[in-house]
């Protein structure tokens, strides 16, 4: 088979897979959503300063444990930083993406 045909085959099949899991799919979708959303209010007060996980969470008005979880998940990949440490709590700040 062609380039073009398994392309074609392949969205085909992935078309029917959505629309066979359409719940599954639009709930996923949603939760994607809401992670964006919070990540964006998380890295808000991060811009300018570094933050303790218990200042963004007292910023945002995201439970303390939430926050948490998303700055980790942001560390991970590279999108907030750890740059020191006040008193027992980690400061974390935005990691500015380079301009094209």
């Amino acid at each position: 088979m062609s380039t073009k045909e398994d392309a074609k085959t392949r969205a085909i099949f992935l078309k029917r897979l959505r629309e066979q899991h359409k719940e599954t799919v639009d709930k996923a979708q949603a939760r994607l959503k809401e992670q964006k959303a919070i990540r964006r209010q998380i890295c808000q007060p991060t811009r300018d300063e570094p933050k303790t996980i218990p200042e963004i969470a007292a910023l945002t008005g995201i439970p303390a444990h939430e926050v948490l979880w998303h700055i980790t998940a942001m560390k991970k990949y590279g999108l907030v930083t750890e740059t020191g440490m006040c008193g027992e709590y980690y400061l974390y700040q935005r990691v500015e993406e380079p301009k094209k």
